[in-house]
């Protein structure tokens, strides 16, 4: 060939007018447009449509193939290998589906792999061979008897098995292919390195390309393909630009999070995950039952197919620029040490979590919670100019409270209560954010976060401006490790009482529980199941946060008054004082001899189990000594007791802990009496009735008579 045929135009019929052979070097990879994931799935899918449209309606020219021919006439394809091997299979599927005459379809025997023996042999094998098309073309090729097992395991023969399936489908209704490629519905240019005087060494380093695309390498190819086509459309350049920037300023800021291969390809394709969610958010929208693969999410929002793409691209770029060193003053990892502590620290917010960018990053489950409180930090940073730092960390500290106490609100899915909450809860973040106050529900378009904590930040904003110099007070006890933010049971009222609550909590919680039994019932009974809500003995703090949010539970007014009570008694507390109150309230209930179920819960452990502070209590106003201690966070197991029996002995967990066996039959602790009852008939066998005045209130200690009386049967 001269070195001007060399720009010319070539079917793949045409091309054999000028060479004898088309030969896949050893050097070169597997076979790889017929491979099985979601990103070569599209590849292969987009490519078979371009040539379904050049078959059908209009032709069309795909790239340059570049390559050498030897003195051989051999052409021997450095970069174009996918696209030949493609055009290989579909002119075979023609000619086998139209019955071509061997004659005219002979030189498909002249296209062969040299990459392994078996793809070699497989190419030549299938040009003999007719199939019958009655099933599944891949499973009739693999039925005959001339393919081999191992040949499942070549790569280039199962993705020539995979795409040879993909064709069929694609045309198996389409009439006249051959002609239509003799006509030249499908070309190429074909390149001659040799001609050009091109090296040996750019020839190896141009095959480098025969590695497997990386995931990251496909998607800058689809989103650079992809921003091309709105560039055309809308008459825009951004498709450079973005390019520009991924290879050097993001890959940059993103380099402190790559990986053991030093690649930052997945940590930049979680961050444009993250990006392309809040884009579904943005639209009122969720990525809840959507495609998810990065060339879906590239078509939904960075395509022609988006009518607010360019709105999109800018949202891109400003979540990703705001971090770049240059705007952001540091490194991200240095800015969030900057502002978010694991412990209370004057200036930071407290979070477990102190770098959420890296957690985005890294983390296979990412939280709603941390997606909300990664983007008010980028609506701060993408708004670096109008707020200042300080005002920067106060709305962050609102925000974070609001996540902390919004675990049931902060939801996605259309199913739950209350459905898709998130674009209204990112339009509060804007709005904190922007403003520095929350807004109501009305103004951001629904339900968002909690509405008690909404309320709270609304007060304490108010608050703080009217108490400046009691403001890091407040903010520290909003980070104690119970309230987490939420600090309505201790109120804005008596600041005087936010020491005194670091104080108490710093003792022992089983004493703390009693203690605040001694005052009163503090318990708080929820609205579903007759259960009730009390703090733990041990360090549970789940309990105890639960008691102390506001929430859909009644009596939570009340546990506030009783908390308030024990504050108010001194200003710095210990065990000591703690296990006096105790006592001294057990002393005066056996001095006037009236033991109500406090009286019990308080002297007895086993009625503190240590676990999350739930009770039932079937009818507490009439039965309030029949009660079960749970073991779970929401209902009855094998290891929940009725307490009344735990003290006594052992209860027997297939009964869910409500009666207790002995040696004569088992027994049963009801509001007034415990009853013995046989084994196998049920029958009552001996009752143990409680003394109790006209307000049903014990007049003895019930669980030392029923010692006795257990005693006597043999216990």
């Amino acid at each position: 060939m001269s070195k001007e045929t060399n720009t010319k135009l070539y079917s793949f019929i045409g091309i054999f007018e000028e060479v004898d052979k088309i030969v896949i070097p050893i050097v070169q990879r597997d076979y790889a447009q017929g491979r099985q994931n979601v990103f070569v799935d599209r590849v292969r899918a987009d490519f078979l449509d371009s040539l379904y449209e050049a078959i059908e309606n209009h032709p069309t020219t795909l790239d340059f193939i570049y390559g050498d021919i030897d003195e051989s006439r051999t052409l021997i394809p450095l970069d174009g290998q996918q696209r030949l091997t493609t055009l290989f299979l579909l002119h075979w599927y023609a000619a086998k589906r139209e019955r071509v005459a061997a004659s005219e379809s002979s030189f498909l025997g002249n296209f062969s792999y040299e990459t392994r023996p078996g793809a070699r042999i497989f190419c030549e094998k299938l040009v003999e061979f007719q199939p019958e098309f009655t099933g599944k073309l891949s499973e009739e090729i693999i039925d005959q008897n001339w393919f081999p097992l191992g040949w499942k395991k070549d790569p280039t023969v199962q993705g020539m098995l995979v795409m040879l399936d993909a064709i069929h489908e694609k045309f198996q209704n389409s009439e006249g292919i051959w002609q239509k490629l003799k006509n030249g519905a499908i070309t190429f240019h074909f390149l001659s390195l040799s001609n050009m005087g091109l090296t040996d060494e750019l020839y190896i380093k141009m095959n480098s390309r025969g590695k497997p695309l990386t995931d990251f390498e496909h998607f800058k190819a689809e989103l650079e393909r992809s921003l091309k086509d709105v560039e055309r459309v809308k008459k825009v350049e951004i498709s450079k630009r973005i390019g520009r920037k991924i290879d050097c300023a993001w890959t940059d800021m993103l380099w402190p999070y790559r990986d053991g291969d030093h690649l930052i390809d997945r940590a930049f394709l979680r961050y444009f995950r993250f990006v392309c969610d809040i884009l579904y958010y943005r639209n009122n929208d969720s990525p809840q039952g959507k495609e998810t693969d990065w060339f879906s999410l590239i078509a939904e929002f960075f395509s022609t197919k988006s009518e607010h793409v360019l709105e999109n691209v800018a949202f891109l770029e400003e979540a990703f620029d705001c971090w770049t060193e240059a705007e952001l003053g540091s490194t991200p990892k240095e800015f969030f040490s900057k502002y978010i502590s694991y412990t209370h620290a004057p200036q930071k917010v407290l979070n477990w979590d102190v770098n959420i960018l890296r957690s985005r990053l890294i983390m296979d489950d990412f939280a709603l919670g941390r997606t909300v409180l990664l983007y008010a930090v980028v609506t701060y940073l993408r708004n670096k100019s109008k707020i200042s730092e300080a005002q920067f960390v106060r709305r962050l500290r609102t925000i974070n409270n609001l996540i902390g106490n919004s675990g049931d609100e902060i939801s996605d899915s259309k199913n739950r209560q209350g459905g898709n909450r998130m674009p209204a809860i990112l339009r509060q973040v804007d709005a904190v954010m922007l403003t520095g106050e929350p807004e109501s529900d009305a103004k951001v378009g629904g339900l968002n976060f909690n509405s008690y904590q909404v309320a709270e930040e609304r007060e304490k904003l108010v608050w703080t401006e009217q108490n400046p110099a009691l403001a890091e007070e407040l903010f520290a006890l909003e980070d104690h490790v119970i309230l987490y933010g939420q600090i309505g049971i201790v109120g804005l009222d008596h600041p005087e009482l936010f020491a005194r609550f670091h104080s108490l909590f710093e003792c022992d919680l089983d004493l703390i529980d009693c203690a605040l039994m001694s005052i009163g019932n503090y318990a708080q009974k929820e609205r579903t199941w007759r259960r009730f809500q009390l703090g733990s003995r041990y360090l549970n703090k789940t309990a105890w946060k639960n008691l102390f949010h506001r929430s859909a539970a009644d009596n939570f007014e009340t546990t506030k008054r009783i908390l308030h009570t024990l504050l108010s008694e001194r200003e710095d507390f210990t065990d000591e004082y703690l296990l006096q109150k105790k006592n001294a309230y057990l002393s005066e209930c056996e001095r006037v001899s009236l033991y109500d179920w406090r009286y019990y819960y308080i002297k007895y452990p086993e009625f503190r189990p240590g676990r999350y502070g739930k009770y039932l209590w079937w009818d507490f106003q009439n039965k309030p000594y029949e009660m079960s201690a749970l073991w779970t966070p929401s209902k009855e197991s094998a290891n929940a007791y009725h307490p009344f029996l735990k003290a006594l002995g052992t209860v027997d967990k297939n009964d869910l802990g409500r009666r207790m066996l002995l040696r004569e039959g088992y027994v049963r602790a009801l509001n007034d009496c415990y009853v013995l009852y046989d084994m196998e008939t049920g029958a009552e066998k001996d009752r143990l009735m409680i003394p109790q005045n006209d307000d049903g209130i014990d007049t003895v200690d019930r669980i030392e008579i029923a010692s006795e009386w257990l005693a006597k049967h043999d216990f």
